[in-house]
């Protein structure tokens, strides 16, 4: 498959804050425009959200930067999906929330006084939740992947974060991070990435759930135009990032969820 069919190119105006709506409004960021499972809680209908996470331009319209699928229950995202373009940005956490998950208006990622007070936290995370807990907020869109102010903002939001623990999130995760970037940046002509958590039993502050796995995967083009995907899961019982095929994750995925779990849904 060449490239340019490999590539779904959509132009979006350039920048304040996700949106919560439906994959269908940001396809651009899965391979070939189709996402990874979405789950559904036939118990709860409002449970998993898709986000088309995005940040307002100067005419105050929204200019997406990736999509997450979020599970209000657990309070952490189940997975975010970006193109990878890295180049050297400056970090700035700020951390936003997501107004429209707890009732509020605002169009995309904004401040906490964007949701009505009543209703701050009950279906995402907080600052709040995060303090004297002892856990990172980790993302899964890092900010060593982003090529621009722009989205290295958008990722500072708690919708792309899940608590982990610091000394795996600045050390074996930050140095697959760093480690994937110099290979897809080597060897592809363009690359999607999708990372996940697994979420473990232990929670922090109201009800946020700390992850007992991080995972991710990628699916790059080579100059060939031959696809590649490769897939890691970690901590192992050592500390570790462990590297698997992409079936072998989906298959860890389909155990946890109870259900198909596809991650590149055969496009790769």
């Amino acid at each position: 498959m060449p490239y340019s069919s490999f590539v779904l190119l959509v132009l979006l105006p350039a920048i304040s804050l996700a949106e919560v709506t439906s994959f269908t409004q940001c396809p651009q960021f899965f391979v070939g425009g189709i996402p990874p499972t979405v789950l559904e809680d036939k118990t709860d209908n409002n449970r998993y959200k898709q986000i088309c996470q995005c940040l307002l331009d100067q005419n105050q319209k929204p200019e997406y930067f990736y999509a997450t699928l979020y599970d209000t229950r657990n309070k952490i995202p189940v997975y975010s999906a970006y193109e990878f373009r890295r180049a050297d940005v400056e970090r700035d956490d700020r951390w936003y929330v997501e107004p429209q998950l707890d009732g509020g208006t605002m169009e995309c990622m904004g401040s906490l006084n964007k949701i009505p007070s009543a209703n701050r936290g009950q279906r995402q995370a907080l600052n709040k939740d995060y303090e004297g807990s002892g856990y990172d907020k980790g993302h899964l869109f890092p900010v060593y992947h982003t090529h621009t102010v722009d989205t290295m903002l958008a990722t500072s939001t708690l919708t792309n974060a899940a608590p982990q623990d610091p000394s795996f999130n600045r050390g074996q995760w930050r140095r697959y991070e760093e480690d994937v970037a110099t290979l897809l940046q080597q060897e592809c002509d363009g690359a999607y990435v999708v990372t996940g958590v697994i979420p473990g039993n232990q929670q922090i502050g109201d009800g946020v759930r700390v992850a007992q796995y991080y995972w991710s995967t990628f699916c790059c083009s080579s100059g060939s135009g031959t696809l590649r995907s490769e897939g890691y899961i970690g901590p192992d019982n050592n500390g570790r990032v462990q590297k698997v095929e992409v079936t072998k994750l989906e298959a860890i995925l389909s155990d946890h969820y109870g259900s198909e779990f596809s991650i590149f849904q055969g496009t790769c």
